[in-house]
């Protein structure tokens, strides 16, 4: 799994790997508790099968002993879509399983009763592990899960080396299976992720689509709200963006616009939203600041894009400033009144700031 995380150091690491472990929980979820039940079932028609053809010294009550703990364990994945807790139940499911198998293998220590059980299970569960150490260890215990029976048993030194070689093979084989199916999951989330961001994202300047901006203010806005924190938004617009277009073509305005939302990103804060609202238009969220701190911001912004070099000069922004009135504003209204305030900027003369 280390190697598979090479395309996903470039920004917020720690994160994206979060969004991947949950990732791989909802799509193998359903997938675990399947392979859960069908290894209680398993189990159980073992026991029976082994109890028509042989004697053994334990009950029977004790060999099915493993078996209620095994289907508590995959009903209670059902539902389970934590990474870490699914791990812990897919752990303990195979330790279960190796339980009951010394159970039933202690006393008969014919080699198929050694060798097989150690050859299915890590096989059969290589592709249900979410993560790297999950399974590294499971294929631990899948190999020394069988020890009681050999270290107390009867095995001859040809039986264990024939376990030896065969639980070799296995993990070898469940090391490959393991790794292409990491590889094609993480292909697909790779994929599906790449699709979210085409659909949230503006092609051209990378930032949030109206959409999705008012999505996330709306969320954020919520979360300002609970931890009684105020809240601002500024709404910029180009000045003289139209004759821009029109004098010296699109190139110009989109190099402009690339630009405009380059100064933007740099001078965010980690929580701030930015996005695109609409041709020249932008929208910023700037939670836990007020008005008078909202302003400086804004001016700031301002004054930072004189920079901007376009064909005809520098480029000018008009900016409105609104503060979140009350807790029960939606994120639409605050917008309005930031983009009324904008305006008023447009007419007071542009390349200035205004609050609402």
């Amino acid at each position: 799994m280390h190697a598979l995380f090479k395309h996903l150091r470039q920004a917020d690491d720690t994160e994206q790997r979060r969004e991947y472990s949950h990732y791989l929980a909802q799509q193998m979820g359903p997938m675990i508790h399947a392979l859960m039940l069908v290894g209680a079932l398993a189990y159980l028609v073992a026991v029976t099968a082994s109890t028509l053809v042989r004697h053994s010294s334990l009950p029977l009550w004790l060999r099915l002993a493993p078996l209620a703990p095994l289907l508590l364990v995959a009903a209670s994945t059902r539902h389970v879509r934590q990474p870490r807790l699914l791990s812990a139940l897919t752990l303990l499911c195979v330790l279960l399983l190796e339980i009951g198998i010394n159970l039933n293998g202690m006393d008969d220590m014919h080699r198929q009763s050694v060798v097989l059980p150690g050859l299915l299970l890590p096989v059969a569960s290589s592709v249900v592990w979410l993560g790297r150490w999950d399974f590294v260890a499971a294929m631990l215990l899948c190999a020394l899960g069988p020890l009681p029976m050999l270290l107390f048993g009867s095995a001859d030194s040809a039986q264990v080396f024939q376990y030896l070689v065969y639980m070799a093979i296995a993990i070898a084989l469940s090391t490959v299976l393991r790794a292409f199916m990491a590889r094609t999951l993480f292909e697909q989330f790779r994929l599906e992720r790449q699709l979210r961001e085409q659909a949230n994202t503006d092609g051209l300047t990378g930032l949030l689509v109206r959409n999705r901006f008012l999505e996330l203010a709306q969320l954020a806005l919520g979360d300002i709200h609970r931890r009684q924190q105020p809240a601002c938004v500024l709404y910029l617009d180009a000045d003289h963006f139209k004759p821009l277009n029109d004098d010296y073509g699109h190139a110009a305005g989109d190099a402009a616009l690339i630009a405009l939302a380059t100064t933007m990103r740099r001078q965010m804060r980690q929580g701030d939203l930015i996005g695109r609202i609409g041709g020249e238009e932008f929208a910023m969220l700037l939670p836990g600041l007020d008005l008078q701190q909202a302003g400086a911001r804004a001016e700031q912004l301002r004054e930072s894009m004189h920079e901007i070099r376009r064909p005809d000069g520098p480029l000018t922004v008009s900016i409105g400033v609104a503060a979140c009135g009350h807790a029960d504003e939606a994120i639409e209204t605050l917008l309005a009144r930031a983009d009324q305030a904008m305006r008023q900027a447009k007419r007071d003369g542009r390349d200035r700031v205004v609050s609402a």
